[in-house]
C-alpha cells in the first residue's frame, strides 16, 4: 500500500484540470498512479510536469535512446513502477525489444542486446548510478555518438528518472495493473 495515496476520483475541477495535462492529449485512462500523488503538492506537480514532458516530448535524443536509459536507470534504482510503465507504454512504439528489457534489469553494458552506442549509454548510465559521475573512457564513448545538446540531455534525463524512481520507491506506489511486468532476477 502506497504511503501516500494516489488521489481517486471524483477530483475537484482544478485537480482533474491539472491532472488532464499529465496525460497526452486523447488519453481516457485514468491518470497514473504518480501523477495522482504529485497532486498531494500541487506547486510541485505542476513544475515537475514541464521538465518531464520536454524530456519525453521534446528531447534531442532518439526515442530509442530515451528509454533506454529511462529503463536502465529505473532498473537500477528497482522502481519496478516506472519501468513498468515506460516498458508498457513508450517501449513498443521506440523499438526497444523484449531482451534488451530484460537486459536493462538484468544485463550490463556487455550484453549482446546492445550495439555499441547503446553499450556506451549503459556503461554511462551505471557510472552515474554508481558515483555520480562519468569517468573519461565512458565520457569519450559518449562522444562518440552524441553531440554536447545531447550529452547535457543525458544527464538530465538520467537525474531526472532516478527522481522519479525516489518519490515512486519512497512513497511505494504499487504497480500500474496494466504496466509490464518487471523481469525477475
Amino acid at each position: 500500500m502506497a504511503r501516500i495515496a494516489p488521489l481517486v476520483p471524483p477530483y475537484e475541477a482544478d485537480v482533474e484540470q491539472a491532472l488532464r495535462k499529465w496525460m497526452p492529449p486523447g488519453v481516457t485512462q485514468d491518470p497514473l498512479a504518480l501523477f495522482r500523488v504529485l497532486q498531494h503538492h500541487p506547486a510541485l506537480g505542476s513544475r515537475m510536469r514541464v521538465l518531464g514532458a520536454g524530456l519525453l516530448a521534446h528531447g534531442e535524443l532518439p526515442a530509442l535512446d530515451r528509454e533506454i536509459v529511462i529503463a536502465r536507470v529505473t532498473a537500477r534504482c528497482g522502481c519496478r513502477y516506472e519501468w513498468g510503465v515506460h516498458a508498457a507504454i513508450y517501449a513498443p512504439s521506440v523499438g526497444l525489444t523484449p531482451d534488451q528489457l530484460e537486459a536493462t534489469v538484468s544485463g550490463d553494458a556487455g550484453h549482446p542486446a546492445w550495439s555499441g552506442r547503446h553499450r556506451a549509454l549503459i556503461g554511462a548510465v551505471d557510472e552515474l548510478h554508481d558515483t555520480a559521475t562519468v569517468s573519461d573512457e565512458a565520457w569519450a564513448a559518449l562522444a562518440e555518438h552524441y553531440p554536447a545538446s545531447q550529452l547535457l540531455e543525458l544527464l538530465v534525463l538520467a537525474g531526472w528518472y532516478r527522481t522519479i524512481a525516489y518519490v515512486a520507491n519512497g512513497v511505494r506506489l504499487e504497480e500500474e495493473p496494466w504496466g509490464a511486468t518487471y523481469p525477475d532476477r
